[in-house]
Parts: structure tokens; C-alpha cells; sequence
């Protein structure tokens, strides 16, 4: 059967421990950033030969009684609540010996108190010292400000609750990276959180901000797997095909080749069967035919790890 092979598609926001993972690799996931869940984290092992291939976050660090110490949803376990400033290094430590391969931070004024800003500062001197970037969920007023201005590499959804202004989306453009999570504002029906988000985003975008694709599966009807909705909404903002294939294969964030899981010959690549489609309304449709298969059934992918967001790589396989 002819089609193309890519490199391993990534969804870097997932919740292991709210899904189940052995149908991702079916529905055309290799790779996943599990972005939050409970200690020792749960292994993936039950998922099969394929996949998906996983880093992790770890627990949550929060200030005590933060989000999401507080909600319904979180298993027990998941959240690590940090008072102060001397505490930090000693959280972030105890992630990274979890096998943590980066830091996530909650700023969530909408569900509680967040981190105080020098115990955030801490978080993200200790984590920058051991190698690691740090991902924030930023909710409420001036949370992704406050974000980008201690120093925090990337959001771990594209902030949705306000319009931030031109000038701050072009710094953050310059030094941090935006998970999409587009889809969650909805499932596919329009609200007002959906709207603001893609408004950002396309600016975002268009100021060559890093985006890649992630979906906080575990949060709502999601499919299990590639979605198209989100898939479609990032062209809707302003990608192209070509630049919507590298959110799903980059094997970086920012300068930190070793957060996600690696791509490249001896991992599973995806095949997607037949000629891709030249019209933009079919793209999505072809792209979520694709599936995992082994590195060595698919032949060798290439795999630039030099490069903080690299091109993706296709071979002709027959």
C-alpha cells in the first residue's frame, strides 16, 4: 500500500490517569506529554508495542489549596502544594526523581489562590538550573502575563479567558511555546472562551510563536486520538498544512530537546495511506487516517534533534 511516514505524532497535553492509552496509537497518536497526575505516575506499558511513547509532568505544583487540590477530577496523589520559596527546589527535585521531564505549575485565580510570584520564581530558577522547562496553566486575569514574566516556557493551554494584547503576544512569540487545547471551549460548538483563544492564538501564530498541538485529553469528550475539530481550528488560525504537520512532529520545547518523547529511526512512525490531499478541506480528514507502525515496518524517519523545532521529515513507503 503506498503513503507517506512521519515522524511520530505528538499530543503534548494529555492525562494519563484519566484516560485509558491502548486506543492512541490506533487513532493515530505515537508521543504524549502527560501534563499533570498523581505520584509514582502511571505506567504505559498496558498501551502495547506502539505506544504512545510518554513524558510527564509529574504532580501539579500549586500553593496549598490551589488548583487543582480542590476539584472532583483529581486523582489522588496529583497535586504537590509548594508554601514557599525554600520549598521549591525540593518539589521540583522530587518530580524530575519521578522521571519528570518537565515542571508543571498551576495559576489558577479563577479556582483558588495561585503560586505567589517568588515561589514561582523559585519553581523556575530550580528547574532552568536541572535542565527543564516549566509549563503553566494560566486562568484569570493577568495569569499568563504573570506567566511570561517570571520566566515560564510555555503555556499549557492557549489562554482563552482574555484578549491579551498585541505587544505582550509578540514577547511571548520571541521565548515561549503555546499548547493549542482549542477544542476543550466547546467540543466543536462556539463559545466565547473558544473565540478568544483562536484570537490569540492566530496572533500568536502569526508573530512565529512555537504552537504544537495537544488536547488536554482526559478533559471532556474528547476522541481518543488524532481530533479533528482541534486539528481544524489550528488551520482556522492561521496555519498551514505544512506548518500544522510540525506542531504534531516536534520533538522540542523551545531550547529543550528532552521534554517530549524522541522521534527518529527506532520509534514508531506514522503511516498515513495514500496521496495527501492538495485541497486544505480535505487535509485534516487524510491526516487522521494515520496510524502507528514501527519504526523498522516504516523504514528509518529522519530526525533533526539539533534543531529546537524541526522540519518533519516523509518518505515514500510501499
Amino acid at each position: 500500500m503506498s503513503g507517506t511516514v512521519y515522524p511520530g505524532f505528538l499530543d503534548a497535553h494529555v492525562h494519563l490517569a484519566l484516560i485509558d492509552p491502548a486506543p492512541l496509537a490506533a487513532g493515530g497518536i505515537a508521543r504524549v506529554l502527560d501534563l499533570g497526575g498523581p505520584h509514582p505516575p502511571r505506567a504505559v506499558t498496558d498501551a502495547g508495542p506502539l505506544g504512545p511513547r510518554a513524558t510527564r509532568a509529574g504532580q501539579f505544583l500549586t500553593t496549598p489549596g490551589g488548583y487543582p487540590a480542590r476539584q472532583d477530577w483529581t486523582p489522588a496523589g496529583s497535586v504537590c502544594e509548594v508554601a514557599r520559596a525554600t520549598d521549591a527546589a525540593t518539589a521540583v527535585d522530587r518530580q524530575l526523581e519521578a522521571g519528570a521531564s518537565v515542571i508543571k505549575v498551576t495559576l489558577n485565580t479563577v479556582a483558588g489562590p495561585a503560586l505567589p510570584g517568588d515561589v514561582l520564581a523559585a519553581i523556575v530558577a530550580r528547574a532552568h538550573e536541572r535542565g527543564v522547562p516549566v509549563i503553566a496553566h494560566a486562568e484569570g486575569a493577568g495569569q499568563a502575563r504573570v506567566a511570561f514574566d517570571l520566566g515560564v516556557d510555555a503555556l499549557a493551554h492557549t489562554p482563552f479567558d482574555e484578549r491579551l494584547d498585541d505587544d505582550l503576544v509578540g514577547a511571548m512569540a520571541a521565548r515561549m511555546t503555546w499548547i493549542s487545547t482549542l477544542d476543550i471551549h466547546g467540543w466543536g460548538r462556539p463559545t466565547g472562551a473558544f473565540a478568544r483563544a483562536s484570537d490569540n492564538l492566530r496572533r500568536f501564530h502569526a508573530a512565529r510563536g512555537q504552537v504544537l498541538y495537544g488536547t488536554d485529553l482526559g478533559n471532556g469528550p474528547l476522541p481518543v486520538g488524532l481530533n479533528r475539530r482541534e486539528l481544524d481550528a489550528l488551520l482556522a488560525c492561521g496555519l498551514s498544512p505544512d506548518e500544522l504537520l510540525r506542531t504534531l512532529t516536534a520533538n522540542s520545547i523551545g531550547r529543550f530537546p528532552g521534554a517530549l518523547p524522541r522521534t527518529g529511526a527506532g520509534h514508531p512512525a506514522m503511516f498515513i495511506p495514500g496521496e495527501r490531499p492538495g485541497d486544505t478541506d480535505d487535509f485534516t480528514r487524510w491526516l487522521c487516517t494515520a496510524r502507528v507502525t514501527p519504526a523498522a515496518a516504516a523504514g528509518e524517519v529522519g530526525h533533526h534533534g539539533s534543531l529546537p523545532n524541526p522540519p518533519f521529515e516523509t518518505e515514500e513507503a510501499r
